[in-house]
């Protein structure tokens, strides 16, 4: 059976109907809670419109078994399967594709983020590389199964989530899935997480944890320095020997080569504020934000253990800290006063992960890219992607693949190309069918 030949290419004027009905919802599943919050829905009811007539239910032909799973009114997940014949649990699947988006201010824009617009080969809008693009990819893989119903070994499943992240509401996405056991067969063989950009496999993804440090000092006249404790120089001074000791406890790993990592585990500031005032007073305290990025060959919890135990020794030997001048000091022994740094972390650590090399997954994703794209040269980054490190540790064999942008992923003036999409179809057909002549 040469299934290349009969699932075909994808389909332009099919994706692209579909597509901008998704891109046309965009507005609608912007995720930046409690300001927006995502309505999947509203991008899963045209996903299930499209597979409706190939369901075994609600009066389609069949074959395809949907399920429509929510948790929180209108933010559903679709589980899409399309059955095989194997009675041993022969199965893939592509999971990932998240229904919601990333914000976007039309004003920013050059030209509508909630419309999708066409330029030739690009596709212009919000959420066509990230990652309606992709729902609406794996959706035309599902309704060719289903039209065409080519007889396979392999059991093909398609899931479309509502993204957990940034949500105040857990448990309304993958992780409920997995919890529910709704899942559970897909760890009997790989799992294609559909969320990334270029074309390449991605094999290795950062950990994240967001920190907070503040410093207390004392408030005072900038022209009496020496009645003060500055505590915008204690905490520039804490924050270099808080990366100097980050550094030295997490090196470059000899890991992050194999993997093709572009940078080792940084923590580095982002953000610096203070309660205001004049510039001739020394504020009583200011406040620098940032992230740890971690590469996944370290532990997120021995790092914000380390982090705790930074902060202590400085606030407890605070006077051996380097000053700036001969009147800064982070101490007033008359006034009985001592600076201190205050250590929180923000939303839940984000542990990374590093995808199995030498799982049959990978090699035939890998074996897909050549031969569609035409070269293969897994990446990695110390971006952070939502859950698949959680299903990894669960038992399934993640692999990350995705067919947008990176240039435009998250980006102003966001856009894909068709001509990038149809290669990600080809890339699914190979690797049905590598999986197929697997016997």
């Amino acid at each position: 059976m040469d299934l290349k030949q009969i699932l075909g290419d994808l389909n332009r004027e099919s994706f692209i109907t579909l597509l901008s009905k998704l891109i046309g919802e965009s507005k609608f599943v912007q995720n930046n809670p409690p300001e927006l919050t995502p309505e999947e829905d509203r991008v899963g009811n045209h996903v299930l419109d499209v597979l409706q007539p190939y369901s075994t239910s609600n009066g389609g032909g069949g074959p395809l078994i949907i399920n429509h799973v929510s948790y929180v009114k209108g933010r559903g997940n679709i589980i899409v399967e399309y059955p095989g014949s194997d009675d041993k649990g022969k199965i893939l699947s592509f999971v990932g594709c998240h229904m919601d988006v990333v914000t976007a201010n039309p004003d920013d824009w050059d030209f509508d983020p909630f419309s999708l617009s066409i330029d030739g080969d690009k596709l212009c809008g919000r959420g066509t590389t990230d990652c309606l693009g992709h729902v609406a990819l794996v959706t035309e893989l599902m309704r060719r199964l289903g039209e065409t119903k080519p007889k396979l070994q392999s059991t093909v499943v398609a899931v479309f989530i509502a993204n957990e992240e940034n949500s105040t509401i857990p448990g309304i996405g993958v992780d409920a899935l997995v919890k529910d056991g709704l899942l559970n067969k897909l760890k009997q063989g790989p799992l294609y997480w559909i969320d990334t950009a270029d074309k390449q496999p991605c094999v290795g993804t950062g950990g994240m944890i967001s920190w907070t440090i503040k410093a207390t000092g004392k408030l005072f006249h900038s022209g009496l320095a020496h009645k003060a404790i500055n505590p915008m120089e204690l905490l520039m001074e804490s924050l270099k020997e808080i990366q100097l000791r980050f550094y030295r406890d997490f090196p470059p790993h000899p890991k992050e080569q194999l993997y093709g990592f572009a940078t080792p585990s940084t923590m580095k500031p982002t953000q610096w504020s203070y309660p205001g005032g004049g510039v001739n007073q020394i504020p009583a305290e200011c406040t620098i934000s940032g992230d740890v990025r971690l590469t996944p060959f370290y532990d997120i919890n021995d790092v914000t253990k380390k982090l705790h135990e930074y902060v202590d020794d400085i606030n407890a030997n605070i006077e051996k800290l380097d000053s700036r001048g001969p009147v800064s000091k982070y101490i007033l022994p008359d006034e009985n006063l001592r600076g201190k740094l205050t250590l929180s972390f923000g939303e839940a650590p984000m542990s990374g992960v590093a995808c199995n090399l030498d799982s049959r997954g990978f090699h035939v994703l890998c074996n897909a890219t050549k031969e569609v794209v035409g070269h293969v040269k897994p990446y990695s980054i110390t971006g952070s992607l939502p859950l698949i490190r959680e299903l990894q540790d669960e038992g399934f064999d993640v692999q990350t693949a995705g067919y947008g942008l990176m240039a435009t992923y998250h980006a102003k003036n966001e856009y894909c190309l068709f001509s990038d999409m149809c290669q990600g179809f080809q890339v699914f057909v190979s690797i049905i069918s590598q999986l197929e002549n697997d016997g």
